[in-house]
């Protein structure tokens, strides 16, 4: 029963500063993150869990998981779509609700017809390692009748978060004083425990779950003792596996405060020369409006991009007031851009993309594919 007596907005200053750290600032494997907020915020550990279940249980907090770094354990990809306009929201539809592996879902559009504007939807893909990510595609475009993909895997990570709320009012230009680190994609191997563990810590909350001893009943789930489960999960921590401990807003959608966290999702491209993406890519991710940003290639379709991030907001001119001050910031850096654009984002559903390759075996044959069929033989290009 949700409790009618605790804020749930999150312009209430308590709400606002347990989401202004757990949104994102929780990186890696916490044995205690509630403790660990109530920390970071200042306030006591119980008040912190009565207010992160009545926003859970109110619906103004989507969901609250353990995060992976999923690109280190599956093979993913950004994929841009191009689908005739009447068949859009069908292949929207279809990738929301009907494939488990693809995440982010989101309509996009340029404010003038340029290179890639055709593609008017992208996703997030993850196949767990030794399926094939183009065979995948190919499956979704006869399924949702597409008339062409583009598959972008990340090849270097120079920001990944998201924390909408300590990112309202924000100075165009904000910083950081050094480069952003580069993370280099590599995939890691996990043995038949590791999976279990990670497949019982993964799955996110529901609001009577929530309390200080998190991880008890998950080492329950996965079938070993609590010390065990928090060694190995503290192991996969150390691999960089884990992502962050984590509680997710809606990104555009109105909650049911009748709040908007954000209102403009602008994917940003940038064309700088070949061998200078890590330098340019390291010197977006310091810009503190960044939640994503990674090399990635475009290819001619796109005027062949390698710099991409993601960038959100409640005012468009506010945006783009980011983007341009990143645009200076490059140029006095030395660094020539030849092509950039803003691709908006418009209707949009987001989901973990499933990982595990026990799922994607049942989903294939609950698909009517043969598993083995879509094993991968090829290497995905730029």
């Amino acid at each position: 029963m949700i409790n009618t007596n605790v804020p749930i907005d999150i312009q209430d200053p308590v709400n606002a500063r347990i989401l202004a750290v757990s949104e994102d600032r929780l990186q890696g494997f916490q044995q205690n993150p509630i403790g660990e907020i109530g920390q970071l915020t200042g306030l006591d550990a119980s008040l912190v869990l009565e207010r992160i279940k009545a926003m859970l249980e109110a619906g103004v907090i989507r969901r609250v998981r353990q995060t992976l770094l999923a690109t280190n354990l599956a093979q993913g990809s950004l994929v841009a779509w191009e689908v005739p306009q009447e068949k859009l929201d069908s292949a929207f539809d279809f990738m929301f609700q009907e494939d488990p592996f693809s995440g982010h879902v989101v309509t996009r559009s340029t404010d003038t017809v340029t290179a890639g504007s055709n593609y008017k939807l992208w996703t997030t893909l993850k196949v767990p390692q030794g399926y094939s990510m183009r065979k995948h595609c190919e499956y979704l475009r006869e399924r949702v009748g597409a008339l062409s993909f583009r598959l972008m895997p990340a090849k270097m990570l120079f920001t990944l978060g998201v924390g909408h709320v300590r990112r309202k009012g924000m100075e165009p230009g904000s910083r950081a004083d050094v480069v952003a680190d580069a993370t280099v994609v590599t995939l890691a191997t996990l043995n038949e425990l590791e999976w279990k563990i990670l497949v019982a810590l993964k799955r996110e909350f529901e609001p009577s779950e929530l309390g200080e001893d998190l991880w008890r009943p998950r080492a329950e789930e996965a079938g070993v003792p609590l010390g065990r489960f928090l060694e190995v999960a503290s192991d996969l921590n150390k691999r960089k596996i884990i992502g962050r401990f984590s509680t997710f807003l809606e990104h555009v959608k109105p909650l049911v405060t009748g709040e908007r966290v954000t209102r403009f999702n602008a994917l940003f491209h940038w064309a700088v020369p070949p061998g200078r993406e890590r330098e340019a890519g390291g010197e977006v991710g310091r810009h503190h409006i960044m939640t994503h940003a990674y090399w990635r290639e475009g290819g001619p379709d796109f005027h062949n991009v390698n710099v991409m991030g993601v960038a959100h907001g409640t005012a468009k001119d506010l945006v783009l007031a980011h983007k341009s001050a990143i645009d200076l910031h490059l140029a006095e850096a030395g660094i020539p851009v030849s092509y950039t654009n803003v691709f908006w984002g418009g209707r949009s559903e987001i989901k973990p993309s499933e990982i595990s390759p026990f799922a994607y075996r049942e989903w294939c044959l609950r698909a009517g594919l043969d598993p083995v069929a879509l094993r991968s033989d090829e290497l995905i290009g730029g």
